[in-house]
């Protein structure tokens, strides 16, 4: 018997839709344009129901990237996941957006490494980020980091490492200058998360009757959200 999962992530600049059927990905779309979350991605996951004959009341369940995130899409794509599931009268899940990111990294390359470290670029120097093994178990907690150069050192020391995610890149240009080159056992990938990224972990999720609370339900946003003081108009 199907079991139709709606996969929605909004979490950074990229946004996208996509529909599972348990852990076997059925369709997929995604927009790299900036700021159009709220335009886009509730036409994407109607028409990714349409094209492939399923209403809402088919799904056994809506997956949602939790976060951590952008402010503002994690609002948005929460609130269409939110939306559909009650109409839909089923069951709503939540996924790490740093899970995401390395299920995403991991479909792009070969799982030849020890631990998969996802970073989310928060400005400067700093990420958030978590530290996940080749199974993508999460084995450090989520956390907001200022990148230095020993930052990882014992993992960079000891294990072949993709670090992943937009957060990445800074990264390994760090070690390449502490280094004089990038470590041979290190991987760096510019990953996206993909709503394609939830569906191991939504299905497993369903199978294992682990669903979040329909009207509790928030983002995880790992630091609170402040707001731009509003310029004086002159």
């Amino acid at each position: 018997m199907p079991k139709f999962i709606l996969l929605i992530e909004s979490a950074t600049d990229t946004c996208s839709a996509a529909l599972s059927d348990g852990q076997t990905l059925l369709a997929q779309k995604i927009c790299r344009i900036g700021k159009s979350h709220d335009t886009i991605l509730a036409p994407f996951a109607e028409s990714i129901l349409s094209e492939n004959g399923l209403k809402a009341k088919d799904l056994a369940a809506v997956a949602v990237s939790e976060g951590p995130g952008s402010y503002m899409g994690l609002r948005i794509g929460v609130s269409l996941a939110k939306g559909i599931a009650y109409a839909a009268n089923t069951k709503l899940i939540g996924i790490s957006t740093l899970e995401v990111i390395a299920q995403c990294a991991l479909d792009e390359k070969e799982n030849r490494f020890a631990h998969i470290v996802p970073m989310i670029d928060a400005g400067r120097m700093e990420v958030y980020t978590a530290v996940y093994d080749h199974s993508l178990k999460q084995i450090s907690p989520t956390q907001a980091k200022i990148l230095d150069s020993g930052s990882f050192k014992e993992l960079i020391a000891e294990t072949n490492v993709l670090f992943c995610g937009n957060g990445a890149p800074k990264f390994g240009r760090l070690l390449s200058e502490t280094f004089g080159s990038l470590p041979e056992n290190i991987t760096i990938l510019d990953q996206a998360p993909l709503a394609s990224g939830l569906r191991i972990a939504a299905s497993k999720a369903l199978e294992e009757g682990r669903f979040s609370d329909l009207a509790y339900f928030q983002p995880f946003y790992l630091k609170e959200f402040i707001p731009g003081k509003q310029k004086k108009l002159l």
